[in-house]
C-alpha cells in the first residue's frame, strides 16, 4: 500500500491526504461524540481521561520515535550503500587506466553496461519493490570476465589489478546489500502498533471535555495533526527507493562514471 501511495502521489498530496484526513476525521469524531454525549463538555471525567491520555501518549510516542528513527537510519544506510557501490565502480574505472588499451576498453564497456543496467533497468524495479537480482548480475559478471582473462605483465599492473579486483568484489557486496534494502519494509507488527495506536489514542481525546467547543476542537486537531505528521513520516521513509524523498541514482553518473553517460 505504501509503495502505491509513494509512486502515485507527491509528498504535498500525501501530506494533505494523511495529515489533513487524520485531522478532519478527528474533528468530525469529536463533534459527533459531543453531540451524542453532551455531558462530556462538563469535564466530569477529565482527571481519569487525562491520566489515560498521558500514559497512552507516552507509550505511543516511544513507539513512533523508535519507528521513525529506525526508518531514517535505514534510509541513510541505503544512501551510503549506493554511494559506496558507485565509488567502487569509479575506482575500477580509474584502475583500468594502468592496463593495456584492449583490456581497458573491455573494462570500460562492461562497467558502462553495468551502471546503465543499474540506473535504467534495476532502479525502476526497486521503486516498485520488485528488484531483479539477475538484471545486473550478468553485467557485473562481464567485468569479472575481463579481469579474469587478463594476466598482469608488470609489478605496476599487478598492484592495480589487485586493487581493481578488490573494488569489484566490493561492488558485488554493495549491490546485494542495495537489493536487500529495496525489499525491506516496516514489519507488520510495527505497522499495527504505529497505525493502530493512532486509532486508540485519537478517540481518547474526544472524551476530554471542555465547555467551549472551539477549544476542544483545537485540542483534538493539534493531537491529530501531530499523529498525522508522524504517520506521514513513516509512510514516506518506509521505502528508501520510492517517493520524492527516495535514494537517487545520481552517484552512478558522477565522477569517473560520468563518461559512460556522455552523449
Amino acid at each position: 500500500m505504501s509503495l502505491w501511495l509513494l509512486n502515485h502521489f507527491g509528498t504535498f498530496t500525501l501530506t494533505a491526504v494523511i495529515v489533513g484526513g487524520t485531522v478532519l476525521l478527528a474533528l468530525a469524531g469529536s463533534v459527533v461524540m459531543r453531540r451524542r454525549y453532551p455531558s462530556l463538555s462538563g469535564g466530569e471525567h477529565n482527571d481519569m481521561v487525562g491520566v489515560t491520555l498521558g500514559m497512552f501518549g507516552a507509550i505511543y510516542g516511544i513507539i513512533l520515535a523508535f519507528v521513525i528513527v529506525t526508518l531514517w537510519t535505514q534510509l541513510e544506510s541505503t544512501q551510503t550503500i549506493v554511494a559506496t557501490e558507485a565509488t567502487d565502480a569509479a575506482l575500477i574505472a580509474r584502475d583500468a587506466a594502468a592496463f593495456p588499451p584492449p583490456v581497458r576498453a573491455g573494462i570500460d564497456a562492461a562497467l558502462s553496461d553495468y551502471v546503465h543496467a543499474v540506473v535504467e533497468d534495476q532502479w525502476p524495479r526497486m521503486r516498485a519493490g520488485e528488484p531483479s537480482h539477475g538484471a545486473t548480475a550478468n553485467k557485473l559478471q562481464g567485468v569479472y570476465d575481463v579481469l579474469q582473462a587478463y594476466d598482469p605483465k608488470t609489478a605496476r599492473e599487478e598492484v592495480f589489478y589487485e586493487e581493481a579486483v578488490g573494488h569489484l568484489d566490493d561492488v558485488a557486496t554493495q549491490r546485494r546489500a542495495r537489493l536487500t534494502m529495496a525489499e525491506q519494509e516496516l514489519p507488520p507488527l510495527l505497522q499495527v502498533l504505529a497505525f493502530g495506536g493512532a486509532i486508540v489514542l485519537i478517540p481518547l481525546t474526544f472524551l476530554y471535555g471542555m465547555r467551549k467547543l472551539r477549544i476542544q476542537l483545537l485540542f483534538v486537531a493539534c493531537v491529530a495533526g501531530l499523529i498525522g505528521f508522524s504517520l506521514l513520516l513513516i509512510v514516506v521513509l518506509d521505502r528508501p527507493f520510492a517517493g520524492e524523498l527516495s535514494v537517487s541514482p545520481a552517484p552512478y553518473k558522477e565522477g569517473a562514471l560520468a563518461r559512460y553517460w556522455a552523449p
